[in-house]
């Protein structure tokens, strides 16, 4: 089972995560060679909606689901989708 100390944790690193990945993101909007506003802010959108979804994600356990095949699974798209992000980020630069 995991245990509060457990969510605590991922959820600073959620936090700190997409935090990173959103400052990444206006600075490669101010400091990038194409200066493409709705990409930058479709990108900025999805960080947030991201982070908003996960911290969710990690408060509430579905039920019926071992909590540990559930948090490797949550832990697996999160990583997926950091992944997917920076590719985006990497490609505004």
């Amino acid at each position: 089972r995991i245990n509060m100390s457990n969510k605590r944790d991922l959820k600073r690193t959620i936090n700190y995560i997409c935090g990173d990945l959103f400052t990444e993101g206006i600075a490669a909007s101010l400091y990038g060679e194409e200066h493409n506003n709705d990409n930058t802010e479709a990108i900025l959108t999805s960080i947030l909606v991201m982070h908003s979804n996960y911290i969710r994600r990690v408060s509430h356990v579905e039920p019926g689901m071992p909590a540990k095949v559930y948090f490797n699974d949550l832990k697996d798209k999160f990583s997926k989708e950091v992944n997917e992000i920076v590719d985006q980020l990497n490609n505004l630069a």
